[in-house]
């Protein structure tokens, strides 16, 4: 009797069940490719485990965190990954948006501009990296041969050999290849913008200007907050650019966590103190999004 009944749920679910049942797989999905490698990372950051020396894996409890925040090399690292996130997450989202006017606008044919958009994009970032770090190249650069032509210098500067100058052409570089993905976003947000609320601001006497802020930014903001979430996490986690184009240098002027962290783990082979600096740039992705959810929440 006990199994008939059994059987007779399986084969009639309730909408409860059924909705547990439809989502099992995509739950162990997450739990393969996102909840046990954090797992596994914070794992590991509890041991002394290096692969170049030999030794066995010894577990060291939080003294991997305590050298962490004795690390000047850590907070050097932090500290030009924020600046690279704030400088380079607005200049994004301001570009962004211009682009994404711009392809809004009534053209006859708008997949050109559109496919414009799409280039910068598509573009790998490693490869971003290196034609850029070919334009500010100090002898054969694209940057100083201009500056020449224009009467403005007539010794080549070293963009990449200066640490202001470095800092300034990684953030230039990640502006360019990141607007496009923001105008993308917020270009699917201007579209979505009902043309019935426009008609009504121009018969009440509302100037552009006046609609620009007054519409399309308020209407606009779901999409601008998704955007800054995408952009900022993956401004956090900046690596291909700044490698391809200084390697960190001069010095460590321009080398940001993700960098610090492939070096200590692939360069120096130290798993284990590696793994705590990635778990603390996740802890820093984990906050920065908390933050953009809950100015969701407060606008939903």
């Amino acid at each position: 009797m006990t199994g008939t009944s059994v059987w007779g749920r399986l084969r009639d679910p309730s909408e409860a069940a059924l909705g547990l049942l439809l989502l099992t797989p995509a739950f162990l999905l997450l739990a393969l490719i996102v909840v046990y490698p954090i797992a596994m990372l914070v794992f590991n950051s509890f041991f002394d485990l290096r692969l170049s020396g030999g030794g066995q894996m010894k577990f060291v409890g939080v003294e991997n965190y305590l050298l962490v925040l004795k690390d000047g090399d850590f907070w050097n690292a932090t500290f030009n990954t924020l600046l690279i996130t704030v400088i380079t997450v607005p200049g994004a989202l301001v570009v962004g948006l211009g682009l994404a006017l711009l392809a809004n606008l009534p053209f006859k044919r708008q997949w050109p501009v559109r496919l414009a958009l799409l280039l910068p994009w598509a573009l790998p970032l490693a490869f971003a990296g290196l034609i850029f770090a070919w334009f500010f190249h100090t002898e054969y650069g694209v940057v100083n041969d201009l500056v020449r032509r224009l009467g403005l210098g007539s010794e080549p500067t070293m963009w990449l050999l200066r640490p202001a100058w470095a800092f300034a052409a990684i953030c230039l570089t990640i502006i360019w290849k990141t607007s496009s993905f923001m105008a993308l976003i917020l270009l699917a947000g201007l579209q979505m913008i009902p043309r019935s609320l426009y008609e009504a601001a121009e018969v009440d006497g509302a100037s552009r200007w006046l609609q620009f802020r007054e519409v399309t930014i308020p209407m606009l903001m779901p999409s601008i907050i998704v955007a800054l979430i995408f952009r900022t996490i993956t401004a956090l986690q900046t690596f291909d650019i700044p490698y391809t184009m200084t390697r960190g240098g001069p010095g460590n002027a321009t080398e940001t966590l993700a960098m610090l962290i492939h070096k200590t783990t692939i360069e120096y082979l130290d798993v284990g103190y590696g793994s705590t600096l990635a778990v603390f740039m996740f802890a820093i992705s984990l906050a920065v999004t908390m933050v953009y959810l809950r100015r969701i929440g407060s606008q939903a």
